[in-house]
């Protein structure tokens, strides 16, 4: 299972270290007997979820995406010729439909860094109302 410092596990969670050491600290990530201390990939996807999950609805806040989200993977699908990822960028979900061959070859499971390159023909881009 892939590990995470403290300061990469807050980046790809989209919070501060503090943050980080604080959930530590509640028991809400654990940690491994290594020095610095590492998160396991898993930990960090299933709060990554769990954190999203909590995110306010957009509508009151700025936001325009960017087309690239780097994140963790939260979930690996393969049925047949056909897989789905799932990765958990910050408050962001994205999920990718490709081959079980591509997802074999990428070597993805849960806990694995990737980042997901969005093509879209519409973009929204949101503001608060005035």
């Amino acid at each position: 299972m892939q590990t995470y410092r403290i300061a990469r596990a807050a980046q790809l969670l989209g919070v501060s270290d503090d943050t980080v050491r604080r959930w530590i600290d509640q028991g809400l990530l654990p940690v491994t007997d290594a020095v610095p201390a590492e998160i396991p990939g898993d930990a960090i996807a299933a709060r990554a979820v769990a954190v999203a999950e909590e995110a306010t609805i957009a509508g009151d806040a700025l936001s325009s995406a960017r087309n690239r989200f780097i994140g963790i993977v939260t979930r690996v699908q393969i049925e047949g010729l056909m897989a789905q990822v799932d990765i958990q960028s910050g408050p962001h979900r994205v999920v990718s439909l490709m081959s079980a061959e591509a997802a074999r070859e990428l070597q993805l499971e849960v806990g694995s860094l990737a980042a997901a390159s969005v093509k879209a023909t519409q973009v929204v881009v949101e503001v608060p109302k005035a």
